[in-house]
């Protein structure tokens, strides 16, 4: 039986679990290093199952979802610090103004496929950049941005309680983005883009738009990217076009692929484990990222579903394991 626009009400209670479960873990994890650390799998969670979005469930070979994250950051550094503007509105304006770019990319890969899709998505992402570097005056250039303000609560400074509120911010950040993405997926839409990724003739012959499902999930996949990448900028103070970059991109991608592709939670999931991992074999240097690497080969051929998948083929087994004994 479900509830509301198709989740379950076991996943309902899950969900609850786990945000009353990581709403108290700071008193337990007080120091700052390991509170940055979540923040960071946080980030990382929402930016990897929005892209999951268009990437898993429509099928999307959208490779300019890091400039969607980008432009929330740019969008939050250049409200804040060339217009005044509140922080808390620039956060908005950061999830606003990436949904509509791209909406805007969507415009010309509504008819494309495969390779072209990819080429296209990739300029689009490589045009971000260029842009923002032709504008140094106002976006620093190469050098980016520095000093940017920070949100204000009033009576409590976010700076100076060992990230307890930045923390709690992006744990809301995370709660939104995920309810949001499972109500997506769940609800007809979510039917209809998995319909056009399936089998996209007979889903067109039965009336579903590939235009308007791929502009709705390109929108949706985008928003909370760009609250993520505008909360980013507020909580390191700085932008700058390394977020762009291919190590950040690889890592996001990786989380993905890692978690299982079509899931969501398995993104979350993949944020978790390679963020503590990656700091885990950070001695390592430059085989750092070889290592994990060859981590998400090895999981990816023994699990073609992810850590998900893996979980839910347990799960699934214990199951049927228990039915086996409960019965004479």
């Amino acid at each position: 039986m479900s509830m509301g626009v198709g989740i379950g009400r076991r996943e309902i209670t899950g969900m609850v679990v786990g945000a009353v479960v990581l709403a108290l873990l700071p008193m337990v994890v007080q120091d700052s290093y390991y509170r940055h650390l979540l923040i960071m799998v946080f980030i990382y969670g929402i930016v990897a199952s929005s892209w999951d979005l268009s990437l898993g469930y429509a099928g999307i070979f959208n490779f300019g979802h890091m400039a969607l994250f980008g432009i929330g950051l740019y969008t939050y550094g250049l409200a804040t610090t060339l217009l005044g503007i509140s922080p808390w509105i620039a956060l908005l304006a950061g999830g606003v103004l990436a949904a509509l770019a791209a909406a805007l990319i969507s415009l010309p890969i509504l008819r494309l496929k495969g390779i072209y899709v990819v080429l296209v998505t990739f300029a689009f992402g490589q045009l971000v950049v260029q842009l923002i570097i032709s504008q140094s005056d106002y976006t620093g250039g190469n050098q980016g941005l520095v000093r940017i303000p920070s949100f204000h609560i009033p009576g409590h400074n976010l700076m100076r309680d060992h990230k307890l509120g930045f923390y709690y911010i992006a744990l809301i950040l995370l709660c939104c983005s995920t309810v949001f993405l499972r109500l997506m997926v769940r609800s007809r839409l979510g039917l209809a883009i998995r319909a056009l990724r399936d089998n996209e003739e007979y889903a067109t012959s039965r009336g579903i738009s590939i235009s308007r499902q791929r502009l709705i999930t390109m929108a949706g996949s985008a928003v909370f990217t760009g609250l993520a990448g505008a909360f980013y900028g507020a909580y390191f103070r700085n932008a700058s076009t390394d977020v762009f970059g291919a190590s950040l991109t690889t890592l996001l991608l990786s989380m993905v692929l890692l978690g299982g592709i079509s899931t969501i939670y398995g993104s979350l999931l993949a944020a978790l484990l390679l963020t503590i991992f990656s700091e885990m074999i950070a001695g390592l240097g430059a085989w750092r990222p070889i290592v994990i690497g060859v981590l998400i080969i090895l999981v990816m051929l023994a699990y073609p579903g992810g850590l998900y998948g893996a979980i839910a083929a347990a799960a699934r087994a214990l199951r049927r394991l228990g039915r086996r004994q409960a019965s004479p």
